[in-house]
């Protein structure tokens, strides 16, 4: 609303128009107001045809917008009338008795895609069902993976300090310190690892019994032009060198983690063969970091076919390598599930299936997610170190509650929070 025009109407001063005279006839003209009063009726008739006028294109105007609209409503309607029409068709059509053996197929190949999904959830969730036996928890032969810093000069003596007190009274006894890559051609560049010595050094003076071993890995040329081949003697050859090399410079150990590596790959057997023979001869551990087992009888073969990435190894081949090493450590992680109940249930399905292929005499450790990524491989709100550690425990209660050569590895340091490590220790170092 206005507020001037308000204010005008309620002015005190404001008189009503005199009416009084309204009926009294008009006096006639003079001679002089004559030629005045006929122009005045010339101007009266001019302005009464131009509101004639105003008023017929008002008119016209009002009628062309009522066309218009009628018009849309009209174009509304017809279009409404189609789409009923093309629906009715559709229907007719859908219920035509030439289709009926397609919809069946159809609904078949629905079926098929969708009920093993389904069953293999159900299988999942059930698999993480029950409680754990008591007794399932650490042997003291955990891990730990560590980043480069600790061998590059980033950390000191303080964060030497700090790491020990935070591994007394767990069970961690293996520490996989960063110390390559290596380099495409399996050689390694003493330069990569200047304080190796300092901090092996520094953890057996406040750690008693912990091991310090050298994690090298790099990218192979399985999947792509570029990266290690281990096809290649010269190769492997340099790879054996190259853990020489780590073990002169003071490392306990070594440790391997070669990606992605295809199920059946008879040259990293041979590798294997070449490392162990070295490390037999050292007296050190031989470790390696595996991929996950099938979860289904050939797995591996289908999601090679179709990705050109088979993400699993095959249970028997996983248990060729198992034999071959000191050390196995299952890489239990970005496994792609939604849930923490699907996650636990396929980390415990994995510890059974490396329990039944792993000999007594190698170490098998499962692995925990000590890192919060998001994408389509891994959802850190489901694979949760607490859910991880309920599903080692219940596969090692339901396969070999009594094996002593077992743990679990925490991947990686620089990404785990308090959570993380409280969880583990809560549910893996002592009972929940």
């Amino acid at each position: 609303m206005d507020t001037g025009r308000q204010d005008e109407s309620r002015n005190p001063t404001e008189t009503a128009p005199d009416t009084r005279h309204a009926n009294t006839p008009p006096e006639p003209p003079t001679a002089e107001e004559q030629p005045a009063a006929k122009t005045e009726e010339s101007a009266a008739a001019k302005t009464e045809e131009q509101a004639a006028a105003k008023t017929e294109e008002q008119a016209a105007a009002t009628t062309e917008e009522g066309s218009a609209a009628t018009a849309e409503a009209g174009s509304a309607k017809v279009g409404d009338s189609a789409v009923r029409a093309g629906l009715r068709r559709l229907a007719r059509g859908w219920r035509h008795p030439r289709l009926r053996l397609p919809k069946r197929v159809a609904l078949g190949l629905v079926l098929v895609l969708l009920l093993p999904t389904l069953a293999a959830g159900i299988a999942l969730r059930v698999n993480y069902a029950g409680d754990p036996a008591p007794g399932t928890q650490t042997r003291n032969r955990d891990a730990l993976w560590l980043g480069h810093a600790w061998v590059d000069g980033r950390k000191g003596e303080a964060d030497i300090d700090a790491l020990a007190e935070r591994l007394r009274g767990s069970g961690i006894r293996d520490l996989y310190v960063h110390a390559g890559p290596l380099e495409h051609d399996g050689s390694l560049p003493a330069t990569a690892y200047p304080s190796a010595g300092r901090l092996v050094q520094a953890v057996h003076r406040r750690l008693d019994g912990v091991r310090v071993q050298a994690w090298l890995g790099d990218k192979l040329a399985s999947e792509g032009p570029d990266g290690l081949r281990l096809e290649r003697a010269g190769t492997r050859d340099a790879v054996v060198r190259s853990a020489g090399q780590v073990l002169d410079a003071g490392f306990d150990g070594v440790h391997f983690d070669l990606e992605p590596l295809h199920s059946g790959d008879v040259h990293y057997l041979s590798l294997l063969d070449d490392l162990h023979g070295l490390t037999r001869a050292r007296h050190v551990p031989l470790s390696v970091a595996s991929h996950q087992i099938d979860p289904l009888p050939a797995l591996h073969s289908a999601a090679g076919t179709l990705t050109g990435h088979p993400k699993w190894w095959s249970q028997s081949y996983f248990g060729q390598v198992a034999r071959r090493v000191d050390q196995i450590a299952v890489m239990s992680y970005d496994t792609g599930m939604p849930l923490q109940s699907l996650y636990g249930g396929y980390v415990a399905q994995q510890t059974s299936l490396a329990l039944e292929v792993t000999p007594e005499s190698t170490d098998l450790l499962m692995g925990l997610p000590f890192f919060h990524d998001h994408g389509v491989g891994h959802h850190a709100y489901a694979e949760t170190v607490e859910a991880a550690v309920r599903g080692t425990r219940l596969g090692l209660s339901r396969t070999d509650r009594a094996r002593e050569r077992f743990g679990v590895a925490l991947y990686v340091d620089f990404a785990a929070t308090e959570t993380d490590w409280t969880a583990y220790r809560e549910g893996w170092v002592r009972e929940g």
